[in-house]
């Protein structure tokens, strides 16, 4: 079964006409200094992020889509963390040049961010209203009673239960979902450009996954927030985002619409994915896994980072790192193989 068909009747989200990107990233470079090792952790990265858009960075976990996401936002703890190169172009400017004074004006305003886990982003001591109400007088000039209408309203909007009360709440007192959603309206209260949401649905149960995802397709339809969504889960990819962007080992491998890479994905590793996904279908239940493992920062490999696990790699693959190139329009890849039809995850023919 090819790969592009693991949705078969899906319906994608309408892509977006052409225009400026509100967020390009240039050959960012992130490398963490550790026992006297330079470990590169995101190696040439770059993508554009379109006004209105939900792109979707993805790949396994310590592929590098988190760093990514907090060198965009500068919350990099340096040392150990670098970032030895690129651009970040945000309303014109590099991020990666501005002050730590500009930069703190821009989070939280004109740029939001969801974390991975709210427990740990929400400040424990501080209810929940007087954390979004903070972040009101900072950057909207919000005070008193209008600063803490404006937090109930915002609770309203990502629909916290009882708004009125929650408000006034501590952390501790909400469960996982009403904590991210807390999350959601702190990072949309200043009415950002764009909003970088990390793992917005990690440790949530089903259920709840699905209505934080919802929420956020909701507000940005209202908003016309430009989205960076970070996550691990195609099918969250296929049913939210317009563009994706497949990392592996710190690099780009794959990016260009949903609906043309879902179709046909054309790098071994984004085959390998898909096929990777859970099926009802599936042949006695069993999963297609990729075999080996993603190599660690510290090793360096000459050429194809995902080598050594690709079928279909050869001698100037080991030896040659492939460099993005245009397959078709709004379709890239890093990959020497490129085109190729009808391959699964395991190299044979589907």
């Amino acid at each position: 079964m090819p790969a592009g068909h693991i949705w078969p009747h899906h319906r994608y989200p309408t892509s977006l006409p052409m225009a400026d990107p509100v967020l390009s990233l240039r050959d960012l470079d992130v490398r963490f200094n550790s026992d006297g090792h330079q470990l590169r952790v995101v190696n040439g990265v770059g993508f554009d992020l379109m006004a209105g858009q939900t792109l979707g960075l993805v790949g396994e976990s310590g592929c590098g889509k988190s760093v990514t996401s907090l060198a965009i936002m500068r919350l990099l703890a340096s040392p150990p963390a670098e970032i030895a190169g690129g651009e970040v172009i945000f309303e014109n400017r590099d991020l990666l040049k501005l002050s730590k004074r500009e930069m703190r004006e821009l989070r939280g305003g004109r740029m939001g961010m969801i974390f991975q886990e709210p427990m740990t982003s929400l400040n424990p001591v501080y209810t929940c209203g007087s954390q979004i109400i903070e972040s009101l007088r900072r950057h909207s000039g919000l005070t008193g009673k209008a600063a803490r209408e404006r937090a109930i309203e915002l609770l309203e909007t990502v629909r916290l239960p009882s708004p009125e009360k929650r408000v006034d709440d501590y952390p501790h007192q909400l469960s996982g979902g009403q904590r991210q959603r807390v999350m959601i309206a702190l990072a949309l209260a200043n009415d950002p450009t764009v909003l970088i949401a990390d793992e917005p649905t990690t440790a949530l149960d089903v259920t709840i996954q699905a209505q934080i995802l919802d929420l956020l397709r909701d507000l940005q339809e209202r908003t016309g927030t430009a989205v960076l969504l970070i996550t691990h889960d195609l099918g969250v990819v296929a049913e939210t985002c317009q563009a994706v962007v497949v990392m592996y080992a710190g690099t780009v491998v794959e990016r260009g619409d949903v609906s043309s890479i879902f179709a046909d994905p054309q790098h071994p590793y984004t085959v390998g994915l898909m096929a990777a996904v859970p099926r009802m279908d599936a042949i006695q239940g069993r999963l297609t896994a990729i075999p080996g493992s993603v190599p660690p920062p510290w090793e360096r490999v000459v050429g194809c980072r995902f080598a050594p696990r690709c079928p279909l790699a050869d001698d100037r693959c080991r030896n040659e790192r492939p460099a993005l190139r245009e397959i078709a329009p709004g379709h890239e890849i890093a990959c020497w193989k490129a085109p190729i039809e009808g391959v699964s995850a395991t190299g044979g023919q589907s």
